[in-house]
């Protein structure tokens, strides 16, 4: 992983970066007086965007805070959620007001970071905001958090859009000025107020002109460097010239920089001996490690929402339970208080924070056991006297022909404990995800579930090697590797893991993506998958309101639904809009078709109707949550069909049968893992059904007799065998039993291996460090996954390299060929990946003559029609193709773009027979 093909820079650290930016404040920030009076155990919260939720993870500013103003012994929480407006703020059910959590945290001083989300509505939505803002200050004014009167306020504006250099982002320079007529509302509404302002947008934008390096992840978001930067600007605005705030001019070290466990980082980073300013920030970074999963509780749901009713063992409910475990993070919060104002005062504190004085955690009982437990008749519970793997193994039963082998259990390595999810690098490695803290970290335990490499050296069917990638995670229910690197689901954000000096340990941790909600760790972000159009996909379940910011503007998606994200672009949106309740399944097929399977109700889809466009906060009809949401939903009481009738549920993790190693009858066929009802790898034929398809279920791949397989992810592996996760636990599920039932098991974990023992097994193709043109003829392999990580192997490769490599490659295809206008369209497929438009190898796709590869292309043509000059001829041609799969593309293309002409079009489809 150390081999950093095309990792954008912006992913990158630059800390020669700071040093520069500091050397650049006089000329950024010009003399001033302070704009807000601190006082003596002032509350500071700071409220709104992205820009303010991140000051928690890059806690320069507040370090700067505490050292300016040592004897004050503020407390600073942060309120901010990525995605806040004035009054738009999406949140799970019952989460509680703003006016709740300001009180809770007695608010004296009050941060608003507003203006960026709002500022891409245009000139023609800055009355608006203005308005909104004003309200938002007059009726703060009327309110006491702290019992001390109404609280201060500042409002503190968007930064500028940087230019990051790059060709595939967005400059901003059209969003800049629009950044600025927000930024100007913003000091008018101050003015009037009579409220404290900061201009952030002025100097840095400034800095961005005038500093070499990137100081943003994505022009619109601070890197740590950033934000590094950024600390002295805010200190400056906010209090005035006094100086002796400044890190004597240097910029501080990440303490912990390296991916070990939270512990462990913050343990090393309270070691006597380091300098003072870097012993504060450690100590900060501890405080709002604990505030964030205090505020930012992963299953609220269970906590707040309705299911806080659930999980009774005669004595507590999960509310009881979880709500004495966030007042214990209360506790902690302010015992890293004291100690933060005791070394800002330079004062000696010990080297362990002592938290013998907070409430003790509530110690629930068991409910399973007996004949008569409710889980047990209705075939939900395991068994809790765990048996090796090689016993378990006696319990499978598989169609004659097939085998099934331990590949990797938790007896040999006993870091793979609770396994969720799983995926093979470009060197044929498996790698699994981990998450023992299920369901949900607790705290004053270690938080350290991981990412694993496993080795099967010898090709013998076993791994013999386990390494940790990563440590000290939370809750990584999905993750996919790319770029260089891994995306990994830490509830409830999207990281992105890097490993630069080549020792199979990541070194380098960013928040790629943030603002997902935390109302359910088991609905949690899930289901990564590369398209074949270059961009990553991914789920989350119902009960969840998210908001994610990107260069482009804000997403919003709520009671679940499936991401798309592209790395390259940093183009992100919702892909499907659905009322799923825990999508936890998505594959594509050869022709770029995807199907999606949902976890709870058992249902599965195809899913091109339900990916067209609809308007927050509507939904596509249809899905077992339907008519059942907390906020939003269908218009239409239409439902749309699963394709084909389930037999029992639930659903986690599917896969398309594309193995050589497997008989010429089962390719194809669609296989969907069962987790309670039959504990099984289910089989269905795939047939093709008017626009779509439909499946009709066949004898299962595997079934198992012990209650304990729980398989929760499959793939196949680059051998042709088909791989197992198998979650291996005897309760399953949130809503049984408690969050913290004493007989959740957090030590087992299991992976299989399927295999035809009369075929041959595939012979791994080498993709890791090929030439691009070695690359680019892997894709004539018929194995779907083999094609799927030479996609993602392609896609970190240098885009000029790869372009100039694929026109010849194309050039070269022979008509002839049985397989050209596939080839042809996986050509297609790179050129999208890289952000290249090929019109003429679209429009000759557009026209060929298998449909399945029309369909396809119509689905590129939706994605480039506002860089394709008549895109809209095209569309209207696709509109009347012979083919209804084709003619679907071109409505669902239909629904991206506004225009009545658009409305027009799509109505043509209605000349036609409708299925």
């Amino acid at each position: 992983m150390a081999k950093n093909w095309n990792i954008p820079l912006r992913w990158q650290h630059c800390g020669a970066t700071v040093a520069a930016a500091f050397l650049l404040l006089a000329a950024t920030v010009e003399s001033r007086a302070e704009v807000i009076t601190l006082r003596k155990g002032d509350h500071i919260c700071l409220v709104g965007n992205a820009l303010g939720e991140r000051l928690q993870f890059a806690n320069d500013w507040e370090t700067l805070l505490y050292q300016r103003f040592p004897e004050h012994e503020l407390v600073v929480r942060n309120l901010c959620i990525p995605g806040d407006e004035p009054f738009h703020r999406d949140r799970s059910l019952n989460f509680g007001s703003p006016d709740d959590h300001l009180r809770h945290s007695k608010a004296d001083v009050i941060l608003f970071f507003f203006g960026f989300n709002e500022s891409f509505a245009g000139k023609v939505g800055v009355a608006a905001f203005a308005a909104d803002l004003t309200r938002l200050v007059n009726e703060t004014k009327t309110k006491d958090y702290s019992g001390k009167g109404p609280p201060r306020m500042v409002l503190v504006s968007p930064i500028a859009h940087e230019d990051l250099g790059d060709p595939h982002i967005t400059d901003g320079t059209m969003h800049n000025v629009e950044l600025q007529r927000y930024t100007d509302a913003m000091r008018k509404v101050a003015e009037d107020a009579g409220v404290g302002f900061v201009d952030l947008y002025s100097p840095t934008k400034t800095l961005f002109e005038s500093t070499e390096q990137n100081l943003t992840l994505n022009g619109v978001h601070l890197s740590d460097d950033g934000y590094k930067a950024l600390a002295p600007i805010l200190d400056r605005a906010l209090f005035g010239d006094a100086a002796n705030n400044l890190f004597n001019g240097k910029p501080t070290a990440n303490a912990g920089s390296r991916n070990d466990t939270e512990n462990e980082k913050r343990n090393n980073a309270v070691a006597v001996g380091l300098p003072l300013n870097e012993r504060l920030k450690a100590e900060i970074d501890d405080k709002n490690f604990h505030w964030f999963h205090r505020y930012r509780a992963v299953n609220g749901y269970s906590i707040w929402g309705t299911r806080g009713e659930a999980g009774f063992d005669g004595t507590y409910r999960n509310r009881d339970v979880m709500e004495r475990e966030r007042a214990i993070l209360d506790e902690m919060c302010a015992n890293r208080d004291r100690r933060i104002w005791q070394i800002a005062q330079g004062q000696q504190v010990p080297d362990a924070v002592d938290d013998s004085n907070t409430l003790p955690f509530l110690t629930t009982k068991t409910n399973v056991g007996g004949d008569n437990d409710p889980n047990r008749k209705t075939g939900k519970l395991g068994s809790l006297n765990y048996i090796p793997a090689a016993e378990q193994q006696k319990f499978f039963t598989l169609p004659p022909g097939y085998e099934i082998n331990i590949f990797a259990t938790e007896e040999d390595f006993p870091e793979l404990a609770n396994p969720v999810a799983m995926n093979f690098d470009s060197r044929g490695r498996m790698w699994v995800s981990t998450m023992p803290s299920y369901p949900q970290w607790q705290p004053k335990t270690p938080m350290d579930d991981k990412l694993l490499i496993l080795e099967d050296r010898n090709h013998d069917g076993r791994a013999e090697l386990c390494k940790v990638f990563a440590g000290g995670l939370h809750q990584p229910t999905g993750f996919e590797l790319g770029y260089g690197g891994a995306f990994v689901a830490k509830q409830p954000d999207v990281l992105f893991l890097n490993d630069t000096d080549g020792d199979d340990r990541a070194d380098v941790q960013l928040r790629r993506l943030i603002g997902f909600d935390t109302a359910d760790s088991h609905h949690g972000l899930a289901a990564f998958e590369w398209g074949p159009d270059g961009a990553l996909y991914f789920q989350e379940g119902t009960f969840k309101q998210s908001q994610v910011e990107s260069p482009y503007g804000l997403s919003r998606l709520g009671d679940a639904g499936v991401w798309r994200y592209e790395p390259r672009t940093e183009q992100f949106g919702v892909h499907v809009s659905l009322a799923f309740a825990n999508p936890w399944g998505h594959v594509f097929d050869r022709w770029g078709q995807n199907f999606i399977a949902d976890a709870s109700p058992g249902d599965n889809f195809w899913a091109t109707p339900i990916s067209g466009h609809v308007e927050f906060p509507d939904k596509h009809p249809g899905g077992g949550r339907a008519g059942h949401l907390d906020w939003g939903g269908s218009k239409s009481n239409r439902s749309y069909p699963t394709f084909f009738t389930k037999r029992i549920r639930p659903s986690s993790g599917c896969e398309f049968v594309s193995s050589r190693n497997f008989p010429p009858e089962a390719q194809g066929n669609y296989l969907v893992n069962n987790v309670i009802g039959d504990l099984a790898v289910l089989q269905h034929t795939v047939h093709e059904e008017g626009s779509g398809f439909g499946a009709k279920e066949i004898t299962p791949l595997v079934t198992c007799d012990h209650g304990n397989f729980r398989p929760v992810d499959l793939q196949f592996g680059p051998d042709g065998a088909l791989y197992i996760v198998d979650w291996h636990n005897a309760l399953i599920g949130h809503l049984q039993h408690n969050l913290r039932d004493p007989s959740r098991d957090h030590s087992h974990g299991r992976i299989w291996r399927v295999t035809y023992k009369d075929r041959p097994l595939v012979t791994p193709p080498i993709i890791a460090g090929q030439p691009v043109e070695a690359l680019l003829e892997l894709l004539r392999e018929p194995e779907d996954r083999t094609r799927y990580r030479v996609r993602r192997e392609l896609a970190e490769r240098e885009t000029t390299q790869v372009v100039e490599a694929l026109e010849s490659w194309i050039a070269s295809l022979a008509p002839s060929d049985r397989q050209y206008q596939h080839l042809q369209l996986e050509g297609l497929w790179v050129y999208q990946t890289h952000n290249v438009v090929n019109e003429d190898l679209l429009k000759r796709l557009l026209d060929t003559p298998d449909y399945r590869a029309r369909a396809a292309a119509t689905r590129v043509l939706c994605e480039w029609r506002d860089r394709v000059p008549d895109s809209f001829d095209l569309l209207a041609a696709r509109i009347r193709d012979t083919h209804p799969r084709v003619r679907l593309e071109a409505v669902r293309a239909c629904s991206f773009i506004k225009s009545p002409k658009a409305i027009e079009l799509a109505l043509d489809v209605l000349n036609y027979d409708m299925d």
